[in-house]
C-alpha cells in the first residue's frame, strides 16, 4: 500500500504518544510520518488509557477508552492504526468476558465494539491492530507479563483475544508481542531498547517505527 499523500489516524495509549522517547520527534508515530510521506500522522494516543471501558474509574484520564476516544477521530482517515492492551493487563478493571460480548465493559466486548465502531466510522479505510508487547515489572508490586491480574489473566490473554476478533472481523493484525524483537527480560534487550521494561526508547521506537512502516507498506 502507498503510503505517501494518505491520512493516518493512530489510536492507543502512552506507546502511541511516544512516552519514554527524550523528544516527541523519535516517536514511532512522528518518524512513520517522515519516513512515508503520509499527509498527516495523527497521534491519538493518551498514556494509561485502555480498550475496554473502566469498571471501577480512576476520575482521570485514564477513563478514557478507546472505544470512547474512536468516536471523536477525525472522520478523514485513509489508515487507522490501534495499538494497545498492556494497560487492559496492567491495571485495567474490565473482566475478559466471552467471545459473545458485544459492549466495551469486557475485554472481548470492547474488542468488538471497537472493531465496529471503527469498520462503521471508515468503510473504505485500512484499519490496522497491534498487539502490545512484551513488558516487566518497573517497580515493586507492579505486574510482569506472566503475573496474572485480578481476572486471573496473564498479559498473553489479552494478546489472544486481539489476534481472535481481529480475525473475526478479517482485519491485518501486526503481532508485537510475536516479531518486535524487543523483550525486556533479556537484560541486553532491556538495556538498549526498553530501559523502564514498559516503554521503547529512542532506539526501540525506531524499530516500532520500521515494522509498522513496513508492514503498512506490504498491504
Amino acid at each position: 500500500m502507498e503510503l505517501k499523500g494518505k491520512k493516518i489516524n493512530f489510536l492507543g495509549d502512552s506507546w502511541t504518544a511516544g512516552g519514554a522517547v527524550s523528544d516527541i520527534k523519535y516517536a514511532f508515530v512522528n518518524r512513520i510520518e517522515a519516513m512515508s510521506g503520509a499527509t498527516v500522522c495523527r497521534n491519538y494516543g493518551e498514556g494509561g488509557t485502555t480498550i475496554a471501558k473502566m469498571q471501577k474509574p480512576y476520575g482521570n484520564e485514564y477513563d478514557r477508552d478507546f472505544c470512547m476516544r474512536a468516536d471523536s477521530m477525525d472522520d478523514d482517515a485513509d489508515i487507522i492504526v490501534v495499538l494497545g492492551g498492556t494497560n487492559d493487563f496492567g491495571h485495567g478493571s474490565a473482566p475478559l468476558g466471552e467471545f459473545s460480548d458485544r459492549t466495551p465493559d469486557t475485554f472481548y466486548g470492547a474488542m468488538h465494539t471497537l472493531c465496529l465502531k471503527l469498520l462503521n466510522k471508515y468503510p473504505t479505510s485500512t484499519i490496522v491492530f497491534i498487539t502490545p508487547n512484551h513488558r516487566v515489572a518497573r517497580i515493586e508490586g507492579e505486574k510482569g507479563e506472566d503475573t496474572p491480574n485480578a481476572y486471573g489473566a496473564v498479559l498473553y490473554d489479552y494478546v489472544k483475544i486481539i489476534r481472535e476478533v481481529t480475525q473475526y472481523y478479517a482485519l491485518p493484525l501486526l503481532d508485537l508481542y510475536a516479531t518486535s524483537g524487543i523483550q525486556p527480560n533479556v537484560p541486553i534487550i532491556r538495556e538498549t531498547l526498553m530501559p523502564d521494561g514498559l516503554h521503547p526508547n529512542d532506539d526501540g521506537h525506531k524499530i516500532v517505527a520500521d515494522k509498522i512502516y513496513s508492514f503498512l507498506k506490504a498491504l
